[in-house]
């Protein structure tokens, strides 16, 4: 089953530093099958950390050929990278372009350039960095595989 990235906006009261409550809306990034499903995870993954309403405002599909993430506290932020991809038509002889987006966590700007290349490294093919914007993403949730009830730990 092919999985797709879906970005999903949360909207809900949150209160500032200052104290004030105001209404926010954040994007949030979730690998599901559809819609649907994309809608029920997101909620899934967020209720938890929400102490009022909330609710998902919007819905659409996020075209990402690749996520580069890290274990490393310091990257807090996603950065959107656009890759152009330079092939040769071997019967015309013509340059192609063709553009792909990948997502890249990282501190800021250079670690997500170094992290890119990092993670490009073992490709055969040759690119160039269109270009590198940091994104509102909070977070990313990959799909997991629910756990069978005859699986999960008796509690005793």
């Amino acid at each position: 089953m092919m999985y797709e990235w879906f970005e999903c906006k949360i909207k809900y009261e949150k209160t500032m530093e200052n104290g004030l409550v105001k209404k926010v809306t954040e994007p949030y990034l979730v690998d599901a099958v559809s819609f649907t499903e994309a809608e029920k995870r997101i909620i899934e993954e967020v209720e938890p950390f929400m102490t009022g309403e909330f609710q998902v405002s919007d819905i659409k599909r996020a075209r990402f050929a690749e996520l580069f993430e890290t274990p490393d506290e310091e990257a807090d932020r996603w950065f959107k990278c656009k890759l152009t991809f330079i092939t040769l038509d071997e019967k015309s002889g013509a340059e192609k372009k063709t553009s792909q987006n990948v997502l890249v966590q990282a501190a800021d700007l250079r670690a997500a350039v170094k992290r890119l290349d990092e993670g490009m490294k073992g490709s055969m093919m040759d690119y160039v960095i269109a270009s590198v914007a940091e994104t509102p993403i909070m977070d990313v949730y990959h799909y997991q595989e629910p756990v069978p009830e005859h699986l999960k730990k008796v509690e005793e």
